[in-house]
């Protein structure tokens, strides 16, 4: 269930999950997130043997992503902001994001994300190591699957993924997950010649900003959607990629 949620890798029919099989799917997303992780960590690594501009190559690896998980972390940004916009009740910014279509706030949102994402990569693709550290960003940002699903956080709608997930994840593997994290992204900064600080730090704030994304879903939406997990993912990238591009490492 996590690697067919998470990525474009075949799986074959998954059963209807259970509450138990939900559970586990959020807990090991990033596990899950591996075949993309090892797929953006080799386009640094030959985007860097290749001499590549850094840009061309933070711009190819960015694109991997999007390949890797179809786009879909992307559309459920475009489609959490467009309901942001819709406005008027919570049944009406629900409508909005169910119809798909992208909305001019949903369009602004995904350029300004993907043209940060390669930004910062471009100043993190150069570095010793720097392919491994692409590759960690990106495992870590699937922990934010455990806040998104954390006990407590309820379901916007009585069906679909939102409903199947919500609320899934104890609050206590919320906080080992946090912590092995951290521990993971402090190890890679370290060894890419940065601060291990910086992996602590960039995985602190991702989550601060998580949170803060899904305070607002709770308070327009009333609780998370599909879509909602797919921006959670998308922010946490963004805000560790953008921590870890800090020249003050």
């Amino acid at each position: 269930m996590a690697v067919g949620t998470l990525t474009i890798v075949p799986v074959g029919v998954i059963a209807a999950p259970t509450r138990g099989h939900a559970r586990w799917a959020m807990v090991l997303s990033p596990v899950a997130a591996l075949p993309v992780a090892v797929a953006v960590s080799a386009v640094v690594a030959l985007g860097h043997l290749a001499t590549l501009p850094a840009l061309l190559t933070a711009t190819l690896a960015v694109a991997v992503i999007a390949a890797a998980t179809r786009a879909m972390h992307l559309d459920g940004l475009a489609d959490t902001v467009d309901g942001f916009g819709a406005g008027w009740t919570r049944e009406r910014a629900l409508e909005v994001m169910r119809k798909g279509d992208v909305g001019p706030m949903g369009v602004a949102a995904l350029v300004l994300v993907l043209v940060t994402q390669m930004a910062a990569l471009t100043a993190i693709v150069d570095r010793p190591q720097g392919w491994l550290l692409a590759g960690a960003a990106v495992v870590a940002s699937r922990a934010s699957t455990l806040l998104t699903c954390r006990r407590g956080m309820p379901s916007a709608r009585p069906t679909g993924l939102g409903a199947v997930v919500a609320g899934s994840v104890p609050n206590a593997a919320v906080a080992v997950g946090g912590v092995l994290m951290a521990a993971l992204m402090g190890l890679v900064a370290g060894s890419a010649g940065l601060s291990p600080w910086a992996g602590v730090v960039a995985v602190a704030v991702a989550a601060f900003a998580v949170m803060l994304l899904l305070r607002t879903c709770r308070r327009v939406f009333g609780g998370v959607t599909g879509d909602v997990m797919g921006a959670a993912i998308e922010v946490a990238l963004v805000v560790l990629l953008l921590v870890l591009s800090s020249g003050r490492w």
